[in-house]
């Protein structure tokens, strides 16, 4: 057993990099697909600054620095320097860290939890939690690096670990809206929620519901505002090795929501039994005009991997 870790160890450290791969299935026409698949990557790194890379929950980007930022599950914070034009033109790893509290002192395992992520307006690195829902600010120079700034107070009803269907299906995904600021979403509808219907929270208090997609287990696993305002929702279903792993991503309409229920329009399904070689896709970033990044989490899994999918939202 410790010959085979060994061997495990040196494949890794042999492939660490960032190599090209294929989601697509073979002969797919993407013609009627709503987004157009620009580049796929593999993210293979051992470790980043003495960190472990493995977990990838979520993606952040600074289109004026040319920085990607990607938080795993496990509350470590990674930097890479990061160009996006036809192709990735760029992904370097300039360092690693473990998410702080104020003080310097790293977060308890059960509060490290860290799900979704997002610049604000000014520029600024926003975290969201899940097993012990949170939001906060975090600093992003080298010598703070992850350590907490301050948290945002969340609507009442995100507040209670109890409201929600379990301690594991808290804030899964982040974004921030130029008209209403801070949006999040939990993994699935809250306990008193419909199961059917999802939604989208505002600080203020404001929510936007929609119709979750008809797979079993269906949940949100990252957000993202587009250029005309609306919402760009990564959705994956999961219920068992021997089913289709099936991820979704679509448009919801924030504006044109009626009795409560707005309107989505499906861009792609992914499903790994017609031919999708998909992994467990958690995290979105917008990184230019019509055009996002998602990246899978390998579940510190030797047999999964990070994909990062460079994709561009057809008009």
């Amino acid at each position: 057993m410790r010959t085979l870790w060994l061997l495990f160890f040196l494949a890794s450290m042999l492939q660490a990099g960032v190599f090209s791969t294929n989601i697509l299935p073979e002969s797919v026409n993407t013609k009627h697909f709503g987004i157009r698949i620009l580049d796929q990557k593999e993210l293979s790194f051992l470790e980043i600054d003495g960190v472990k890379f493995s977990e990838i929950s979520d993606l952040a980007y600074s289109k004026k620095a040319n920085v990607l930022y990607m938080v795993s599950d496990e509350g470590k914070l990674f930097e890479f320097k990061a160009v996006f034009g036809n192709k990735i033109g760029k992904l370097i790893p300039i360092r690693g860290g473990k998410l702080r509290k104020k003080n310097g002192k790293k977060f308890k395992k059960w509060r490290r939890d860290s799900e979704g992520m997002t610049l604000d307006g000014r520029g600024r690195l926003l975290i969201s939690f899940e097993e012990k829902p949170k939001i906060g600010w975090f600093h992003t120079d080298s010598e703070n690096f992850g350590r907490l700034v301050r948290k945002y107070r969340l609507p009442k009803k995100l507040k209670k670990v109890k409201n929600y269907r379990s301690k594991n299906k808290g804030l899964e995904a982040l974004a921030w809206h130029k008209h209403y600021g801070i949006l999040t979403a939990a993994e699935w509808p809250l306990k008193k929620d419909n199961k059917k219907f999802q939604t989208i929270y505002a600080l203020s208090g404001k929510e936007w519901h929609f119709k979750a997609e008809p797979e079993g287990n269906s949940a949100i696993s990252a957000i993202e505002v587009m250029d005309d305002g609306n919402i760009l929702v990564l959705e994956r279903s999961f219920t068992g090795y021997m089913n289709p792993f099936v991820v979704t991503l679509k448009k919801v309409y924030l504006n044109r929501c009626r009795k409560g229920i707005c309107p989505v329009k499906i861009l792609v399904k992914m499903n790994s039994h017609k031919g999708w070689n998909i992994d467990n896709f958690e995290g979105l970033a917008k990184v230019g005009k019509h055009r996002y990044v998602m990246i899978s989490d390998d579940n510190d899994n030797f047999f999964q991997k990070t994909l990062l999918i460079y994709f561009e939202v057809k008009e």
